[in-house]
Protein backbone atom coordinates (compact mmCIF):
# COMPACT_ATOMS: atom_id res chain seq x y z
CA UNK A 1 0.00 0.00 0.00
CA UNK A 2 1.13 3.53 -0.78
CA UNK A 3 -0.04 6.72 0.88
CA UNK A 4 0.18 9.95 -1.11
CA UNK A 5 -0.26 13.44 0.31
CA UNK A 6 -0.34 16.48 -1.97
CA UNK A 7 0.40 20.04 -0.93
CA UNK A 8 1.15 23.41 -2.50
CA UNK A 9 -2.16 24.29 -4.08
CA UNK A 10 -3.75 27.69 -3.75
CA UNK A 11 -5.03 30.80 -5.48
CA UNK A 12 -2.81 32.51 -8.03
CA UNK A 13 -3.29 35.13 -10.74
CA UNK A 14 -3.00 34.23 -14.39
CA UNK A 15 0.63 34.19 -15.45
CA UNK A 16 1.78 33.17 -11.99
CA UNK A 17 3.43 30.02 -10.72
CA UNK A 18 2.80 27.30 -8.18
CA UNK A 19 4.77 24.26 -7.11
CA UNK A 20 2.87 21.18 -6.04
CA UNK A 21 4.44 18.47 -3.91
CA UNK A 22 3.38 14.90 -3.28
CA UNK A 23 4.93 12.97 -0.43
CA UNK A 24 4.77 9.18 -0.62
CA UNK A 25 5.07 6.52 2.03
CA UNK A 26 4.51 2.82 2.41
CA UNK A 27 6.47 1.39 -0.52
CA UNK A 28 9.85 1.84 -2.17
CA UNK A 29 9.34 5.16 -3.88
CA UNK A 30 12.08 4.61 -6.42
CA UNK A 31 10.09 1.68 -7.82
CA UNK A 32 6.99 3.75 -8.53
CA UNK A 33 6.13 5.70 -11.64
CA UNK A 34 4.48 8.92 -10.53
CA UNK A 35 1.84 10.98 -12.26
CA UNK A 36 -0.17 14.14 -11.87
CA UNK A 37 -3.79 14.41 -12.96
CA UNK A 38 -6.38 17.14 -12.59
CA UNK A 39 -10.13 17.40 -12.50
CA UNK A 40 -12.13 20.55 -13.06
CA UNK A 41 -15.78 20.84 -11.96
CA UNK A 42 -18.06 18.95 -14.30
CA UNK A 43 -15.17 17.42 -16.22
CA UNK A 44 -13.42 14.08 -16.23
CA UNK A 45 -10.08 13.58 -14.58
CA UNK A 46 -7.33 14.30 -17.10
CA UNK A 47 -3.67 13.43 -17.40
CA UNK A 48 -1.15 16.19 -16.75
CA UNK A 49 2.31 14.62 -16.47
CA UNK A 50 4.17 11.49 -15.46
CA UNK A 51 7.73 10.52 -14.62
CA UNK A 52 9.58 7.23 -14.52
CA UNK A 53 11.18 5.49 -11.56
CA UNK A 54 14.43 7.41 -11.83
CA UNK A 55 12.95 10.59 -13.25
CA UNK A 56 14.89 10.19 -16.48
CA UNK A 57 11.73 9.89 -18.57
CA UNK A 58 8.77 12.25 -18.52
CA UNK A 59 5.57 12.70 -20.46
CA UNK A 60 3.25 15.70 -20.59
CA UNK A 61 -0.21 16.54 -21.79
CA UNK A 62 -0.12 18.90 -24.77
CA UNK A 63 -2.06 21.49 -22.79
CA UNK A 64 0.75 21.91 -20.24
CA UNK A 65 3.84 21.16 -22.31
CA UNK A 66 6.40 23.94 -21.97
CA UNK A 67 4.69 25.38 -18.88
CA UNK A 68 4.70 22.54 -16.34
CA UNK A 69 7.63 20.44 -15.18
CA UNK A 70 7.41 17.17 -13.27
CA UNK A 71 10.36 16.08 -11.16
CA UNK A 72 11.10 13.77 -8.26
CA UNK A 73 13.47 13.43 -5.35
CA UNK A 74 13.83 9.74 -4.53
CA UNK A 75 15.84 10.54 -1.43
CA UNK A 76 12.83 12.40 -0.04
CA UNK A 77 10.10 10.18 -1.53
CA UNK A 78 8.54 13.23 -3.14
CA UNK A 79 7.36 14.18 -6.60
CA UNK A 80 6.86 17.78 -7.70
CA UNK A 81 4.89 19.65 -10.32
CA UNK A 82 6.25 23.09 -11.13
CA UNK A 83 3.53 25.08 -12.85
CA UNK A 84 4.45 28.30 -14.64
CA UNK A 85 2.48 30.70 -16.84
CA UNK A 86 -0.73 29.51 -15.25
CA UNK A 87 -4.01 30.08 -17.04
CA UNK A 88 -7.58 30.18 -15.72
CA UNK A 89 -8.23 26.91 -17.55
CA UNK A 90 -5.63 25.26 -15.31
CA UNK A 91 -8.05 25.63 -12.41
CA UNK A 92 -8.79 22.17 -11.01
CA UNK A 93 -8.16 19.77 -8.19
CA UNK A 94 -4.74 18.26 -8.82
CA UNK A 95 -4.11 14.65 -7.87
CA UNK A 96 -0.90 12.73 -7.40
CA UNK A 97 -0.90 9.08 -8.46
CA UNK A 98 1.51 6.15 -8.24
CA UNK A 99 1.91 3.15 -10.49
CA UNK A 100 4.01 0.05 -9.82
CA UNK A 101 4.68 -0.54 -13.52
CA UNK A 102 7.87 0.63 -15.18
CA UNK A 103 6.20 2.11 -18.24
CA UNK A 104 4.75 5.61 -18.34
CA UNK A 105 0.97 5.78 -18.46
CA UNK A 106 -1.57 8.48 -19.23
CA UNK A 107 -4.77 6.69 -18.28
CA UNK A 108 -6.05 7.30 -14.76
CA UNK A 109 -7.45 3.78 -14.41
CA UNK A 110 -3.94 2.33 -14.83
CA UNK A 111 -2.63 3.93 -11.65
CA UNK A 112 -2.69 1.95 -8.43
CA UNK A 113 -2.67 4.62 -5.72
CA UNK A 114 -4.05 8.14 -5.39
CA UNK A 115 -3.74 11.14 -3.12
CA UNK A 116 -6.64 13.20 -1.84
CA UNK A 117 -5.99 16.14 -4.17
CA UNK A 118 -5.10 19.79 -3.79
CA UNK A 119 -7.06 22.72 -5.20
CA UNK A 120 -5.44 25.07 -7.70
CA UNK A 121 -7.38 28.18 -8.66
CA UNK A 122 -6.11 30.60 -11.29
CA UNK A 123 -7.87 33.95 -11.47
CA UNK A 124 -8.02 36.04 -14.63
Amino acid sequence: QVQLVESGGGLVQAGGSLRLSCAASGRTFSRLSMGWFRQAPGKEREFVATTSWSGSRTLYADSVKGRFTISRDNAKDTVFLQMNSLKPEDTAVYYCAADRAFSLKEQANEYDFWGQGTQVTVSS
